[in-house]
């Protein structure tokens, strides 16, 4: 029955110079609503895990099924502007390290998160390079955080992307699941490219 089953959402303020409020569902690493109130991120959620699912099996996954949808707010947090740029907002369920399972799974959604940017991008009349540097500094940022050496970046902005992406990847594996960091570094890695290639295609997922 639909309502039954209580699901965790975590919410970020602060986005796009406060314009914006991320909701993020907890048991769904990456699966995130991006809207201009906490009421209307929560609202969405229901809808958007539904589509999140029918992407994932789709591509082959065995995504979970969810009962009921009562979507509500456990924590939140805020992003900051820090001297190096936006701080994201961190959750205390980021500090849960996945299982070996959980950690294959979700590095095979971020590249399949990469491939939807990927195909979005060759669809465009031209890369929207302050998005494309904005996710780019961000996985640099996220491989630093889980140890690895700040990458030197050339070429134009999307060289920088793919090279920012490697770099994450990278990291991410050498960490394996117990690294610190590495939950939430799937989860705005995916979020954030789901999100570009969304307003690419002028469409959600």
């Amino acid at each position: 029955m639909a309502g039954t089953m209580p699901h965790a959402i975590f919410l970020e303020t602060g986005l796009d110079d406060g314009a914006t409020v991320a909701a993020y569902a907890a048991e769904l690493p990456g699966c995130a609503v991006f809207a201009a109130s906490d009421a209307e991120a929560t609202n969405q959620m229901p809808d958007r895990v539904g589509r999140f699912v029918d992407w994932l099996r789709a591509a082959g996954e065995d995504a979970p099924r969810f009962v009921g949808d009562n979507w509500y707010e456990v924590e939140r947090a805020a992003a900051r502007i820090a001297a190096d740029g936006l701080q994201r907002a961190s959750f205390s369920l980021d500090d849960l390290p996945p299982s070996d399972e959980e950690f294959a799974r979700y590095l095979r959604w971020l590249e399949l998160a990469r491939e939807q940017l990927a195909d979005a991008l060759d669809l465009g009349d031209g890369p929207p390079e302050k998005a494309l540097e904005a996710i780019a500094r961000q996985d640099g940022e996220l491989a630093v955080g889980l140890g690895a050496a700040p990458a030197a970046a050339g070429g134009g902005p999307l060289d920088r992307l793919y090279q920012a992406r490697d770099a994450l990847t990278a990291a991410l594996e050498a960490a394996g699941s117990s690294g610190d960091g590495v939950r939430r570094s799937v989860r705005l890695a995916i979020a954030d490219d789901l999100r570009l290639a969304e307003r690419l295609r002028g469409a959600g997922r």
